[in-house]
């Protein structure tokens, strides 16, 4: 069979490790100065006046949603196509996750059918970058304005990405941008998250909220102070901090992000050259307001393909090819059918899933593996 080639994985040089060992040598490991290196660097290289680093990308959704106000009771807009958490952060706080379909193109929210699924209730829009290609945020931000809503950027695919020219996390259609450093993404902290920002008061709840609801601001305490020593938890937070030795890979890492972009858009454009015209699978398209960075390579199947979608992805995976499917749509999971949404049913996103398969893209996927995976892929088709 060869050796297995995954869907996606972390790229770890000299560097990197250097950067980690030079922290684990040092006085602090876990809250010192590493961490607010990284969240200047993430808001310079992307172009935000602030970043609040977390542990994972989950707990980065949770704090934003939780910084922006989302609260129980509350309902939010968002997409079925898409990892648990996107909509998990909300239910973390009491809100209702109202699920619109995909465009059968991009994967991403249907921007056109988001008007007509806000009402009183709700207070808010998390969209998705599937896959890397930016959701056409002007026109979310339009409805959001119109309806006085707060709106998420859920970029954990996007890193690198640009919409209309500006970088996916500059935060000018949006009130938060979130980021995952998971080993599969762009960049990696091992686990890790980020928010990004351009609201002060936002980015004050973030730093709290990630570090137990706590304050050891003077200026922002409720009575007086014992003494130096002095602190207040304000609110009920969490410990979602992230370590400096994994801020120190973060930076690191981040210095590489344009390279690693680059060579994920060669590699989709070197498959779209292998697979051109092909009888099997509809390829990811790039619309003219984005710049895709390709976190995932998603392909859709043709007929008479669909029916034959478990056969040919035993196929794939026997032939040491590891693909992936994104996404189950969320509310087939059993927890959210048992949670009221057994009737739930977009059917863009069930045909997308129907048909989708993610074939390897990652920085250090190397040509000869790729046309490898071209083969295989004909392979396993072509004895359908």
């Amino acid at each position: 069979m060869g050796s297995f080639i995954p869907y996606g994985r972390q790229f770890i040089d000299e560097e990197d490790i250097n950067a980690v060992v030079e922290v684990l040598r040092s006085d602090f490991i876990t809250q010192g100065e590493t961490i607010n290196r990284f969240e200047k660097s993430l808001a310079e290289y992307f172009g935000a006046r602030y970043a609040v680093v977390f542990n994972s990308g989950t707990s980065a959704l949770h704090g934003a949603y939780f910084s922006l106000g989302l609260k129980k009771g509350d309902k939010f807009i968002t997409t079925p196509l898409t990892f648990a958490a996107t909509s998990n952060a909300g239910l973390f706080l009491g809100a209702r996750p109202v699920f619109v379909d995909v465009e059968p193109d991009t994967g991403n929210i249907d921007v056109s059918k988001i008007e007509e699924s806000v009402t009183p209730d709700v207070s808010m829009i998390s969209v998705v970058h599937y896959a890397g290609h930016p959701v056409d945020m002007e026109k979310v931000y339009s409805i959001a304005k119109k309806y006085g809503l707060k709106v998420v950027e859920d970029a954990c695919h996007a890193m690198g990405a640009m919409y209309r020219g500006e970088k996916i996390g500059s935060c000018r259609y949006s009130d938060a941008t979130v980021f995952s450093f998971h080993p599969v993404k762009h960049i990696t902290t091992g686990e890790g998250g980020a928010v990004l920002t351009n609201d002060r008061q936002v980015y004050e709840k973030l730093l709290m909220f990630r570090n137990h609801g706590i304050t050891k601001n003077p200026e922002k305490f409720k009575y007086p102070p014992d003494g130096d020593w002095y602190y207040e938890m304000q609110f009920l937070g969490f410990n979602y901090r992230m370590t400096d030795f994994q801020a120190a890979l973060g930076i690191s890492q981040l210095k590489k992000l344009d390279r690693f972009v680059k060579r994920r858009r060669e590699i989709a454009r070197k498959y779209a050259e292998v697979f051109d015209g092909n009888p099997y699978f509809d390829l990811p398209v790039e619309k003219d307001y984005a710049f895709h960075s390709y976190h995932l390579f998603p392909v859709k199947l043709k007929e008479p393909y669909i029916g034959k979608k478990k056969e040919i992805f035993s196929g794939l995976r026997t032939e040491g090819i590891g693909v992936q499917v994104h996404y189950i749509p969320v509310y087939r999971h059993p927890y959210y059918r048992e949670a009221g949404y057994s009737d739930t049913f977009c059917p863009v996103a069930e045909d997308f899933y129907r048909r989708e398969i993610s074939l390897p893209v990652y920085y250090s996927l190397t040509d000869n593996e790729l046309f490898s995976v071209a083969e295989k892929v004909k392979k396993v088709f072509n004895r359908i």
